[in-house]
């Protein structure tokens, strides 16, 4: 509790200055809060646009060293890969998710080849990339399976940590399959592979440029209600980070990052637990048409990174990962 009265307590003291107001300041960003998403495409020299992220690139394997170079230069810890997956592999069951040679089975062995252990990969355990009609999971009459859906997925985080995946990271929403796949990697000899849990993923309207970046916005069929948590909902979030603590994970993700602020907040302070954000796609493109209409200026990106710190978040996934680290470095 501050006590005390003006005129004697005069807060703007402290702010007189900018060497004073660094001395108070009670959140701060550094190089180690930062995880930078990278989009794979297949094919050879290819570092492809994103219409609706501008500044945002998909990177064949063979040119994957370009931005990876870069993000260990900038002292980044971990990179998160994200696959665009062309229709012709795709299929209802997301059979893609599961084959040895995909995009992001060759993207982990590449990087792991080339770098060893200069940088942390996080791998996304999902179908979405992969299934025909956009969902994470085994559609059914419109219902996204549970139980069936996290054997599937099971068997795609047991093929990332083969390939040395360091972090696995289920986005998908099923209930259980925290616990499943942690009993999976440790049995398979796997005990020091982390979990990442999505446990607070909400149905966002913020993800629309993202499912252009991995090409699953065209094939999506209908939404992600049923399985993703409903934005009027607060406490809910509580519930699932402490079923997927109890089944193991390591760490923990709130999705979307600005708009759930406060959920981090709570998240936090409930739990003694690593608390990652992510500032989505759309929470991206919107500040990036902000700035080049002039609305608000490039300030905006630090001190929307500081208010994820602010709200307690441990790291962030952020798409300006590498062009904030520039300038902390």
């Amino acid at each position: 509790m501050i006590t005390g009265k003006y005129p004697a307590l005069r807060l703007r003291r402290n702010r007189k200055a900018d060497w004073a107001r660094r001395l108070v300041e009670e959140s701060n960003l550094s190089n180690n809060d930062l995880i930078l998403p990278i989009f794979l495409i297949d094919g050879k020299n290819r570092i492809q646009s994103i219409k609706t992220m501008p500044g945002v690139f998909r990177y064949t394997i063979d040119q994957l060293s370009k931005i990876v170079d870069k993000a260990i230069f900038l002292r980044i810890p971990m990179v998160a890969l994200f696959p665009y997956s062309h229709s012709k592999v795709k299929n209802k069951l997301g059979s893609e998710a599961l084959n040895e040679d995909n995009l992001v089975c060759r993207a982990i062995k590449y990087i792991k080849k080339k770098y060893k252990n200069q940088i942390g990969i996080m791998c996304d355990v999902a179908l979405d990339p992969y299934t025909s009609h956009g969902h994470d999971g085994l559609l059914k009459s419109g219902y996204v399976l549970n139980d069936e859906t996290i054997e599937i997925l099971i068997k795609q985080s047991l093929l990332q940590a083969e390939m040395g995946c360091d972090i696995i990271a289920p986005s998908d929403m099923m209930d259980g399959r925290v616990g499943k796949i942690r009993k999976a990697l440790d049995k398979n000899g796997y005990q020091l592979i982390q979990i990442l849990s999505y446990a607070v993923k909400y149905a966002s309207s913020f993800y629309g440029p993202f499912r252009d970046a991995v090409g699953s916005k065209g094939s999506l069929k209908g939404d992600k209600k049923n399985y993703q948590m409903d934005y009027r909902n607060r406490l809910e979030a509580l519930r699932e980070v402490s079923l997927d603590i109890k089944e193991g994970a390591d760490i923990v993700m709130v999705k979307p990052g600005m708009p759930y602020l406060d959920i981090i907040s709570l998240v936090k302070s409930n739990f003694k637990i690593p608390v990652f954000a992510y500032q989505v796609s759309g929470e991206y493109s919107l500040i990036n048409n902000g700035i080049k209409k002039g609305i608000i200026n490039n300030s905006a990106i630090l001190e929307s990174l500081i208010s994820f710190k602010r709200a307690g978040a441990s790291a962030i996934v952020s798409y300006y990962a590498d062009k904030v680290a520039k300038d902390l470095k």
